[in-house]
């Protein structure tokens, strides 16, 4: 019974074997499933769809006076009344009031030369003309005594009561003292004339300012010789170099093929390199009747209407000639995306937003066409990138290569 009961345990070696095989067929059944769901997935993401090769384009920021533009034009800023204020007469500089960027009114002193001698020569021309004052003083007192003794012998003679001899001296002492009345007015003249070239002299120590303006540049410190005309690498002729700011205009050069384009009070819109987020209504004030040669252009100056106390003489500048005048709200600028960049949904617009490598479909609201712009008032911001012209077969979220 032991024996039969043993023979029951043994193992069953064929079932066995066939269990093992069942179950790997169907772990590779669910390997396989996955598998295709994980291409299906990828697929649908388009990791193995090649990426669409498209053209990119900006959304800018863009002004209305752009469609209206008929000519550009580069030039610099530059002052129509400019000055280097120099003296007449050579000295040595002793004080300088101003320095760059000072605003100076027409007559004030901006430096002083040294001036002593020059003062002497005054004070001495002032006491010679006390002197000569003195001097027709006394004269016409001679004159006066002179007048009355010929009035006296003059009713004597012509009563004999003295000789013809002594009536003559007095006429002559008469004669002598008007002379000396006319030479001591004379003196006067001379001294008062010599005072003045004197004075004259005294002012030239003064520098002043010709008219309203701001200092440049500083050409020279105190203690430098400053003189009409620098011979000498260490004197000066120039001590300080001003500006009128408000005689600044825009000097550009136009083609002389496209000067026909422009004309007198054309207005003009400017833009400085070193104020890039404004714009400024201009006009052209004249246009310079030579030409350049080596250029092939003509000048043609603008004037500001709009003006800035950020404008400094030469800044460089960009002239935009316009075909009708600009409003407030034509310097104002507006989103906008090239026109191509656009697709039609139904009655709304739409356009293909780059994010990475990737496009995804957005919907905008459109405004007023600007030249080959149209200005976007939703769904956009100035710096994003839209596919340019799409192609038919470009869905949103697919990978795209391209460039601008």
């Amino acid at each position: 019974m032991a024996d039969q009961d043993l023979s029951k345990l043994t193992i069953d070696k064929s079932k066995a074997a066939f269990r093992p095989a069942r179950g790997k067929k169907v772990l590779y059944l669910v390997f396989l499933i996955l598998a295709l769901l994980t291409a299906g997935f990828l697929y649908r993401m388009g990791i193995f769809t090649p990426p669409v090769q498209v053209q990119l384009a900006n959304v800018t920021q863009v002004y209305p006076s752009q469609a209206y533009t008929v000519l550009t034009a580069s030039g610099y800023v530059v002052p129509q009344r400019k000055s280097a204020l120099a003296s007449k007469v050579t000295g040595r500089l002793v004080w300088l009031g101003v320095e760059e960027g000072n605003r100076v009114k027409k007559g004030d002193v901006v430096a002083r030369l040294e001036s002593q001698d020059v003062e002497a020569a005054k004070a001495q021309a002032a006491a010679n003309l006390e002197t000569a004052r003195f001097n027709l003083e006394n004269a016409g007192a001679e004159l006066a005594d002179a007048t009355l003794n010929l009035n006296r012998s003059k009713e004597l003679v012509d009563k004999n009561f003295i000789a013809r001899g002594e009536y003559d001296t007095t006429v002559a002492r008469h004669k002598k003292a008007a002379a000396a009345v006319k030479a001591a007015e004379a003196v006067i003249k001379a001294n008062e004339a010599a005072l003045e070239a004197a004075a004259i002299q005294l002012e030239y120590t003064l520098i002043r300012a010709p008219f309203d303006a701001v200092v440049l540049t500083k050409n020279a410190d105190i203690g430098d010789i400053v003189t009409p005309f620098s011979a000498s690498a260490e004197s000066k002729s120039a001590v300080v170099t001003i500006a009128d700011m408000e005689s600044l205009q825009v000097q550009a050069d136009v083609s002389e093929s496209s000067l026909g384009q422009v004309k007198i009070g054309q207005p003009c819109e400017i833009q400085l390199d070193a104020l890039p987020d404004k714009r400024l209504r201009g006009a052209v004030h004249m246009i310079v009747p030579t030409g350049d040669r080596s250029k092939a252009a003509v000048m043609v100056k603008i004037r500001f209407v709009d003006r800035d106390p950020r404008i400094l003489p030469e800044m460089s500048a960009k002239v935009s000639f316009l075909s009708k005048p600009v409003s407030k709200m034509d310097q104002v600028p507006r989103t906008a995306v090239n026109q191509k960049a656009l697709l039609a949904r139904g009655e709304g617009k739409g356009v293909f937003l780059v994010k990475g490598d990737r496009v995804i479909e957005t919907s905008v609201r459109t405004g007023a066409q600007i030249g080959d712009m149209v200005e976007v008032l939703i769904g956009l911001k100035a710096g994003d990138q839209v596919v340019l012209d799409p192609p038919a077969k470009l869905k949103s979220g697919a990978r795209i290569k391209g460039g601008e």
